[in-house]
């Protein structure tokens, strides 16, 4: 526990002019991001006398070590680097909002040559129109299945359209009528981007055109007797009127707006918002967070409106319980044009009730849920540092595993927990070669090492993208009895590694082995240490095995073009486009692959040459195919997020 007057800045040092405000821990994490009007009058207030200050506050200024500040030319700049830095950093002591489930958004690709439509829970690309989120997934795939009776956009993925396009012939929804089958000139490229214009005209609420004009079809179709024809739009009517049924009528007129509503108590916050277009709620969705700093109901609001539209825009309504604190800052991020304000009286105030009560609702079960989670993994912890004897509860485990098949392909994982949760963002995969490889405890020592090199020898702090790697942890485990531990704790011992607390868990009895100890520690079965030491290495052998059958895979479906000297990615993929597979293009003449752009007569020939020799010579199928297994990742360690390499 640091004591605050140790890093506290001489007051004169301070700028008095608005700015964001970083505190770090020791090992340079950021663990708090503020911003101020006035950067000295807000920060000398963090270093009063520690019985002044919020038990929230007072935790945090003892757990970090260092403050700094950045300087902005408006509040309107703080509030947003404010925001970029909490979803940067990820600070343990800032009230974070987080989704409480993860919501499927409908978004047509109207940035696309042919527009797609499709359901995704990622982010959408710029230029594509997107509708939602909606609460349940099997709702919305019911929407689209009803849609594309009416307007059949194209919604297969790039892949199966190139297919089609090659092989002349549509996909299964081309054949049964819920594609128009761009793929194959069933409808041209314009006429199709018209069709998919038309679908997200429907679905942002103009529906009353198209209603009438297939009812319109389908009475003239009636009344000349062409009884099929009537009875498909009749279908089709349906269909949409099942689709507007979904989206129930809230609002007397045509709004567009979002309400938000908090219930909070001491500890945590709810946020729930409702999403109305047109009269029509399209889409609720939910937050909630712990309160770690003495953040108010006006706070909470701002930092929820800045979640919200910091990185979209903000519809022509926004209906809140509160003001949040900086109105006017807030406004210059939503744009001026926004009306945000707290409803007095009718309709709308009635509806933003409901969205408060279910607040409150997503609250209670969030209480519920998480007061056993806290109190079970507080439990695991305490247990688990009593057990191993450590000075205190481990915070911070990463556990380790060897996967491999037969010797090659070996890889090592790391995963971590931080307070007993996995934080998968900090997961590590390693690829092992040498003679690293040659058996478990080797392929053991190489990981350890190469990750505590790491640990004594951390980034600059400037590095943000690394010093996550760095941060120390209080407990390693690897996945293993004695052997295993012996060899991590040689690599503690040739890197001189003494405050770090290492571990073994073995899988026939879940005993925990100690470092030199003759004797494993036996956790009792019902124990919540045991259950989060099991999960630990669960889930280091799910993400060791997963890594090492994706290197697997990818070797073995390597194509036989890839050796051919000059026949590089571009040449291989217009082969392939021509040709379609392997077999078609060793059976094709050296003329038919000169008409390939990019392949002369020299290159045909070699061409020709390696492939016919290459099916004289084919291995055994019936052969170990991990005994020729090649991969160009060996021996380094990769970044499971960006695909980075970390280390040699």
């Amino acid at each position: 526990m640091a004591d605050p007057a140790t890093y506290r800045p001489a007051t004169g040092t301070i700028p008095t002019r608005p700015g964001v405000y970083r505190f770090r821990d020791e090992h340079g994490r950021v663990v708090y991001v503020g911003k101020a009007k006035n950067l000295r009058q807000r920060l000398v207030n963090y270093f009063q006398d520690l019985s002044a200050l919020h038990e929230r506050t007072r935790r945090m200024v003892t757990t970090a070590a260092s403050v700094e500040w950045t300087v902005v030319g408006t509040e309107v700049e703080a509030l947003t680097l404010e925001y970029t830095w909490i979803k940067e950093f990820d600070p343990r002591f800032n009230v974070k909002f987080r989704d409480d489930k993860s919501y499927p958004y409908l978004v047509l690709t109207m940035g696309e040559k042919v527009p797609r439509v499709h359901i995704t829970r990622r982010p959408r690309a710029k230029g594509d129109r997107t509708f939602g989120p909606y609460p349940q997934v099997g709702a919305i795939r019911e929407t689209l299945d009803l849609m594309l009776r009416v307007f059949p956009v194209r919604s297969c993925t790039a892949g199966v359209y190139r297919r089609a396009e090659r092989s002349g012939r549509p996909c299964l929804l081309g054949f049964i009528g819920k594609c128009s089958a761009p793929c194959v000139g069933d409808i041209s490229e314009d006429d199709h981007r018209v069709l998919a214009e038309q679908f997200a005209d429907f679905m942002a609420g103009n529906t009353s055109k198209y209603t009438r004009r297939i009812e319109k079809r389908m009475r003239e179709a009636a009344a000349a007797m062409d009884y099929e024809t009537a009875a498909g739009l009749r279908d089709d009517l349906r269909a949409l009127e099942k689709v507007m049924e979904k989206n129930s009528v809230v609002l007397s007129d045509a709004t567009d707006a979002d309400l938000i509503a908090l219930a909070q108590d001491q500890l945590e916050a709810s946020v729930q918002v409702f999403h109305v277009r047109g009269g029509r709620i399209r889409g609720q969705r939910g937050w909630t967070a712990e309160i770690l700093d003495d953040s108010t109901g006006p706070d909470l609001i701002e930092r929820a409106l800045t979640t919200l539209y910091s990185e979209g825009p903000a519809p022509k309504e926004v209906l809140v319980p509160l003001m949040p604190t900086n109105r006017e800052q807030v406004l210059a991020l939503m744009g001026r044009s926004v009306d945000l304000r707290v409803p007095q009286r009718g309709e709308k105030k009635d509806l933003l009730r409901t969205v408060g009560e279910n607040a409150t609702e997503a609250l209670r079960l969030h209480r519920l849920k998480r007061t056993g989670d806290i109190t079970a993994r507080t439990k695991a912890l305490e247990d688990l540092g009593e057990a191993l004897e450590l000075s205190e509860p481990p915070l911070r485990i990463e556990c380790f595993d060897i996967s491999h098949s037969q010797g090659t392909n070996v890889v090592g994982s790391q995963v971590v927990f931080e307070d007993g949760l996995p934080r998968k963002s900090e997961y590590r995969r390693y690829a092992v070669s040498g003679a690293a490889a040659r058996d478990d405890t080797a392929s053991m020592y190489d990981v350890i090492s190469r990750r505590l090199k790491h640990h004594l020898d951390p980034p600059e702090p400037n590095e943000e993208d690394r010093r996550r790697f760095a941060y120390p942890p209080s407990l390693i485990l690897v996945d293993g009895g004695p052997p295993q531990v012996a060899a991590a704790q040689q690599a503690f011992d040739d890197l001189g590694i003494t405050d770090i607390a290492l571990a073994g868990i073995a899988k026939r009895l879940e005993e925990i082995w100690l470092p030199g100890d003759e004797y494993p520690v036996i956790l009792p079965r019902t124990s919540e240490a045991l259950f989060l030491v099991q999960r630990l290495r669960d889930e280091a052998h799910r993400f060791a095995i997963t890594y090492h059958r994706s290197k697997r895979g990818r070797a073995m479906q390597a194509s036989a073009l890839d050796g051919i000297p000059g026949l590089g990615p571009a040449r291989r993929r217009a082969l392939l486009d021509r040709f379609v597979t392997v077999s078609a293009i060793r059976e094709a003449d050296e003329e038919e692959l000169v008409a390939v752009d990019g392949i002369g007569p020299a290159l045909a020939a070699q061409i020709a040459t390696a492939l016919r020799s290459e099916q004289g010579s084919e291995p055994d199928p019936t052969a170990d195919a991990d005994a020729v297994v090649h991969d160009e990742e060996l021996g380094v360690a990769v970044d499971t997020e960006t695909g980075e390499i970390l280390d040699g």
